[in-house]
């Protein structure tokens, strides 16, 4: 039986969110409502969906000898991610501070800290660890981008199937696109790496041949409330988002991520994989924070069930 674990290679972080009626403007202080201290990172927040979605979750990682390191691994334990392969280093743990205003946006300033310790030395280790217990690998760019590349080579040499959340979007080199199997970027990412602006369906498919074109099996370029575009090179395919009231959009990509990397692994096709994903993101945004505003599989199946293919 293929092994129905996730690994997940990224960031750690704690995340202080404020939230506030509207962002400031540049050089403006407004006041805020409310604050939070909660686990973040978007490796940490895509370990807990994956998770939370039933899968045996390892999550590789670095976090710093600190309270916050505390807080970070305190809570992945509550959610049932497997410490084994997180590594204590250095005094600091990586920090993202981000603020919310009352329509959902937000913007993030993420400090890596501990995140920079994370090798490919380690990379390897880990997924030795744990190769025939799992069947997918995620990764996102808050890590060292030679770091994030070489687990894409490893995890494909491995046998696994790797999907890449490209966020933060940053340049890439050409090498490690024949080692994803699924993309996953949102429109302004898609747009920062292949140099299309995708305002439709039609820009969309231009920037999904962009990756296909590199190596990439499956571009799934995610539309916020236009819901998402899957590209292959056997068919295209449209997914309608799931109508809900968005509160915090700061882990709906992860809560994405972690789902679908969930049900890949749990040897589900992938339209139902897309969809579990889709219905995990948008439930995510109805609720603040990070990692605390990511669903379980119970309101997912509830939220697939309930809404009309």
């Amino acid at each position: 039986m293929k092994p129905e674990g996730v690994i997940v290679v990224g960031s750690i972080t704690t995340d202080v969110t404020a939230f506030s009626r509207r962002l400031p403007h540049r050089g403006e202080t407004v006041l805020g409502d409310d604050v939070t201290l909660v686990l973040g990172g978007k490796g940490a927040n895509q370990a807990v969906a994956a998770a939370r979605a039933g899968a045996p979750t390892w999550l590789v990682g670095c976090v710093g000898k600190d309270p916050f390191g505390e807080i970070a691994l305190s809570a992945l334990r509550s959610h049932g991610v497997a410490l084994t392969e997180i590594r204590p280093v250095g005094d600091r743990t990586g920090v993202a501070h981000i603020r919310v205003d009352t329509s959902g946006e937000n913007d993030i300033v993420m400090a890596p800290l501990a995140n920079s310790d994370l090798n490919a030395d380690m990379v390897d280790e880990s997924i030795r660890a744990v190769r025939d217990k799992a069947g997918v690998l995620l990764l996102q760019l808050e890590i060292r981008t030679e770091v994030a590349c070489h687990a894409a080579e490893a995890a494909a040499r491995a046998g696994l199937t790797v999907v890449l959340d490209p966020a933060p979007a940053q340049p890439l080199p050409d090498r490690i696109w024949p080692h994803v199997t699924v993309v996953t970027p949102n429109e302004s990412e898609a747009g920062a790496l292949t140099g299309v602006e995708v305002v439709d369906d039609e820009s969309a498919k231009r920037a999904a041949a962009w990756f296909l074109d590199r190596g990439v099996r499956h571009a799934l370029i995610t539309l916020g409330a236009a819901g998402a575009l899957s590209v292959t090179a056997e068919r295209t395919r449209r997914f309608p988002a799931y109508p809900v009231v968005p509160v915090d959009t700061t882990a709906a990509g992860d809560a994405f991520t972690g789902f679908l990397g969930a049900a890949l692994a749990a040897g589900l096709d992938t339209g139902t994989a897309i969809s579990r994903a889709m219905a995990a993101g948008a439930l995510a945004t109805t609720r603040p924070g990070a990692s605390p505003s990511i669903p379980d599989r119970k309101a997912v199946d509830e939220l697939v069930s309930s809404t009309p293919p």
